[in-house]
């Protein structure tokens, strides 16, 4: 420990996950290859679905990436000092999250060797050029961000920084939420209300990360963590949660009274098959109801319930990003509204999906990656506050 009540994590159990998670990245690593090198004929993607599973943990990655960076912007733009320990950390989470969520995105463009293009030409009617900068901007303002906390920087400095990485951060989400809502061509996309859904959701399932990645990083160095601080930030998970409830509820109801959506709406929450069952029981079910059920039930308050809250929220958005990215690409478009369209390249048919092994290993690879590098950077750098010593014998579950 040095003397700003900071530490390094310990040795200890640090080579034991990477010994874990460096397999699980060369998994990834190779999946890339092979998709590289025989064409994304080998995934369950096609001409229909060329978003396919890499892409959605790619924006939940990202959204966590916005999201876990909370605690720092209440410390310093929302004047909540009781977060200043952990703004650190949180920091540090929202760079690591959001490289693993990049890595997955240009390892699936498919011709990863020309990557430069990407980043060298850019076509600015198009979001996705906007997001290059707002990405690579992230990176760099929150990397100024923490180095004003790590060095001790004035406050002045750090309030600005902060400033400047919060509003970052929401144009960022909003980009991101801004792909799908602005894209017309796809029925279940096409909604400027995804705009502030994204924003909602960066903010619960970035809470619901910090907090796992909190816990379990305090306990792997014996510590516990200030229970006030866990508890405010587990209702503030519960307030996000309910606003993301209510802003999908709108969008739905929304679509269903226009008429224009309310086929692709009726698919994907009654008769699409799979989708309907990760919308109720993953996003509404899962992430919703039984973690608000947790943080608010009297019974069930303590860690242990709200890191279940946290992983079922967490859960819950993987389900929802799914539902509107892979689903929302299933359902055939509308090329000519009013009339049946059909020929040979299944034109008003419904696409099959289904994710392959390569896509699996992209994805959950990029979380490794993310996990990969939050523990070395945990490992090099001052970032966990000073906490009370964990009694012997005491468990995550008693605190």
């Amino acid at each position: 420990m040095n003397d700003t009540g900071y530490h390094v994590a310990p040795a200890q159990r640090f080579w034991v996950f990477v010994l874990i998670l460096v397999p699980m990245v060369i998994a990834a690593l190779w999946s890339a290859h092979q998709m590289d090198t025989a064409g994304h004929a080998i995934t369950g993607m096609n001409n229909q679905v060329v978003w396919g599973l890499p892409h959605v943990f790619a924006v939940f990655l990202i959204l966590c990436a916005s999201g876990a960076l909370n605690p720092a912007s209440l410390s310093t733009v929302f004047g909540r000092t009781r977060y200043a320990p952990v703004a650190r950390l949180s920091g540090v989470f929202a760079i690591c999250l959001l490289v693993g969520g990049l890595v997955v995105l240009v390892l699936d463009l498919g011709r990863p060797d020309r990557f430069h293009v990407a980043i060298t030409t850019y076509n600015f009617w198009s979001i996705f050029s906007w997001n290059v900068f707002g990405y690579t901007g992230f990176i760099v303002i929150v990397g100024v961000y923490l180095a004003c906390f790590i060095d001790n920087a004035p406050r002045g400095a750090t309030k600005a920084a902060g400033y400047v990485a919060f509003v970052w951060r929401v144009l960022l989400t909003s980009g991101t939420g801004a792909i799908f809502g602005f894209l017309v061509a796809r029925e279940g996309y096409d909604a400027a209300i995804l705009v502030p859904l994204f924003v909602a959701a960066s903010f619960a399932l970035g809470t619901a990360v910090f907090l796992i990645g909190l816990v379990l990083s305090l306990r792997w160095s014996g510590q516990v963590p200030d229970p006030e601080v866990l508890n405010k930030l587990g209702r503030l998970l519960a307030i996000f949660v309910l606003v993301v409830l209510y802003l999908v509820a709108v969008q739905t109801l929304t679509s269903l009274y226009g008429g224009r959506q309310r086929g692709v709406v009726e698919f994907l929450l009654f008769s699409g098959g799979v989708y309907p069952v990760l919308f109720w029981l993953g996003q509404v079910g899962l992430g919703s109801i039984l973690p608000l059920m947790l943080l608010y039930s009297h019974r069930t308050r303590g860690c242990a319930s709200i890191l279940t809250a946290s992983v079922l929220v967490m859960v819950g958005g993987l389900c929802q990003l799914y539902v509107l990215i892979i689903g929302g690409q299933v359902y055939p478009l509308r090329i000519f509204p009013g009339y049946r369209s059909s020929s040979s390249f299944f034109d008003g048919v419904v696409a099959d999906y289904v994710p392959s092994l390569w896509e699996v290993l992209l994805g959950v690879g990029g979380v490794a990656i993310a996990v990969l590098l939050c523990l070395i950077a945990m490992r090099t750098l001052p970032l966990l506050p000073r906490a009370l010593p964990l009694k012997p014998g005491t468990l995550v579950r008693d605190l």
